[in-house]
């Protein structure tokens, strides 16, 4: 038996240099996701003036992803400024998760030292902050410019009901060959964190005829210490009403060595590179007692998972 097919809501595209958008009309969203190169030496000044810490090899600063449901004026967005303010500035405390302090001396060594060709105001004191960029960063609501406080509405999270199932992100309608009228990936930002491993931040998001769905997700690996993932996954589907936004957020984290054991080739460490390969191992193959909760023992307060739910009405 053939499944019916899957009527697609009218929609419009729209393309410019370095953004794409979508627009349907019938259930009032507009989306927008601007993809641009690696930012500049003035772009990155004026980030670094901002955020207040050496930023990443890899910064695009002007990279966003914005969500606008035009009905109730809510405007929720991902950039790379308010992800890096989510970057630990300042001593390490109990909860950051901080790692080894011999990697991150290493590191600071080489963003101030005389043969580092990163820009880096000189006159600018070096201050202690989270070497390996990590963010606990869910996107945010934003107040458009210029609108009144009326057109700018802030919705409330609400913890999920478990029972309810318009409160939770539906895996099989996901998995679904259903036709993908808009989709993007917009870098945030990346790391080799001086050879000692990676750190990145990458938002996807997928429209298809029956939902929205988005995926941010930042990846640590350290070298031979751990590794570490963020996730926020958001749902909207067309159907709900009135209008209903789902938000899961998750952290997971295990030792290095943990994670490598299920390496299909003991030989090739190439699937250690691939936040996919990383992400199944640790929220799906090994126990979330270990990932969830013990971590690698850094004490880092992103361990655990969320689900809210908010009403655009």
């Amino acid at each position: 038996m053939t499944s019916a097919a899957i009527a697609t809501p009218p929609h419009k595209l729209y393309e410019s240099p370095n953004s794409r958008s979508v627009e349907l009309s019938s259930s009032g969203w507009f989306i927008t996701a601007s993809t641009n190169p690696i930012s500049n030496t003035s772009e990155l000044d004026a980030l670094h003036e901002s955020i207040g810490i050496p930023l990443p090899e890899m910064t695009f600063g002007s990279n966003y992803l914005t969500l606008e449901h035009r009905p109730s004026g809510w405007k929720y967005t991902f950039n790379t400024k308010e992800a890096l303010r989510g970057v630990k500035n300042g001593e390490l405390e109990d909860g950051d998760g901080g790692v080894k302090v011999g990697y991150a001396d290493a590191w600071l060594k080489s963003r101030t030292g005389p043969s580092s060709t990163l820009p880096m105001p000189q006159t600018v004191p070096t201050k202690p902050y989270d070497w390996t960029y990590t963010t606990m960063y869910y996107g945010h609501t934003e107040s458009a410019p210029g609108e009144s406080s009326e057109k700018n509405f802030t919705p409330t999270w609400t913890p999920a009901n478990p029972q309810n199932p318009a409160h939770q992100i539906p895996l099989a309608e996901l998995t679904r060959p259903d036709p993908i009228l808009f989709y993007a990936e917009i870098p945030l930002f990346e790391d080799e964190l001086h050879d000692n491993g990676s750190s990145a931040l990458l938002v996807r998001i997928r429209v298809m005829p029956t939902c929205i769905f988005i995926l941010s997700r930042f990846t640590l690996r350290v070298d031979g210490v751990l590794f570490r993932t963020y996730d926020t996954r958001m749902y909207h589907s067309f159907t709900s009403s009135p209008p209903l936004v789902v938000r899961e957020t998750g952290g997971w984290e295990a030792p290095y060595d943990m994670v490598k054991n299920f390496l299909p080739k003991r030989n090739d460490l190439t699937p250690l590179t691939d936040p996919t390969f990383i992400a199944k191992i640790l929220s799906t193959d090994l126990p979330p007692a270990i990932t969830q909760q013990e971590g690698a023992k850094t004490g880092w307060r992103g361990l655990g998972r969320k689900v809210e739910y908010a009403l655009l009405a």
